[in-house]
């Protein structure tokens, strides 16, 4: 098989447990991109969050591609140009803040330049912040003084509390919107049609590639879908089993520089 795209998440898979890209999967990346294959960074991050591994990668010279927000926002790291782009409802999105207000959750908006919060000193909010290099502002009340349609809605829970308050959060979401976990400490309230996986499918018709002719790499459940409709779908090892059993094959850890494994046998 002849590959021209190579989709990857970044935290726990092209990144390592510091936040870092190693120097093996960072060459081979960018030798990938030298022969051509254009590599596509798929987050639920904000589109700022996207820009240190964008230019770590050099995607900007490459003709590489942003996915923020899951799939909601794809853009061409070169041009700036918007292939794709979604926003939840204003009083929608309100009315969902206000049902959170009775769970252990901590909502964090942003309106693609920086972060709404209630505390900033809330649980993950400064990690958040510090992780996407995006500014913070405290809006007390965001369920009646947000003043703009967000992509989603974030929210920071404690691991122990995750699985209750997702539960809690999918029985009163209209048929419209799901919730999803992006992180073992981050549950997503997303549009149910916007997914990483849809969001490959609309930048390879863009690219004019056909999603046979992908590649890609995720290690948690918001990765499901992205896995499932590439070529060839790589979990992490230190994906959770649901990823790993989504996936055509499974790779070393995001510690252990699994993309470049998997690309040294793929490739």
């Amino acid at each position: 098989m002849t590959y021209k795209l190579i989709a990857m998440d970044l935290d726990g898979t092209l990144n390592n447990d510091q936040k870092t890209i190693d120097a093996p999967t960072l060459q081979a990346l960018l030798s990938a991109q030298a022969r051509g294959i254009r590599l596509l960074l798929a987050s639920a991050r904000p589109l700022p969050g996207l820009y240190k591994e964008r230019d770590a990668l050099d995607l900007t010279a490459h003709n590489g591609l942003l996915m923020a927000y899951n799939g909601g926002l794809i853009v061409e790291a070169g041009t700036g140009k918007h292939l794709a782009a979604c926003s939840m409802e204003l009083e929608q999105t309100k009315s969902i803040l206000r049902e959170l207000k009775r769970l252990s959750v901590t909502p964090i908006l942003d309106d693609g330049k920086q972060f709404y919060v209630e505390d900033a000193d809330g649980y993950m909010v400064q990690y958040e912040c510090w992780n996407n290099r995006m500014a913070c502002s405290v809006l007390p009340d965001l369920a009646e003084r947000l003043p703009f349609s967000p992509c989603k809605i974030l929210m920071s829970v404690e691991p122990g509390l995750l699985r209750e308050a997702q539960a809690a959060i999918a029985s009163f979401l209209p048929p419209a919107l799901t919730v999803v976990q992006t992180a073992p400490f981050y549950l997503e309230v997303i549009p149910a049609s916007v997914n990483k996986g849809e969001g490959l499918r609309s930048a390879c018709r863009s690219a004019g590639i056909d999603i046979s002719q992908t590649i890609a790499f995720g290690d948690s459940q918001n990765d499901i879908e992205m896995l499932r409709v590439a070529g060839v779908g790589v979990a992490m090892g230190n994906a959770s089993e649901d990823v790993k059993a989504a996936a055509d094959m499974v790779t070393l850890s995001n510690n252990e520089n699994g993309i470049a494994a998997a690309l040294e046998r793929l490739l």
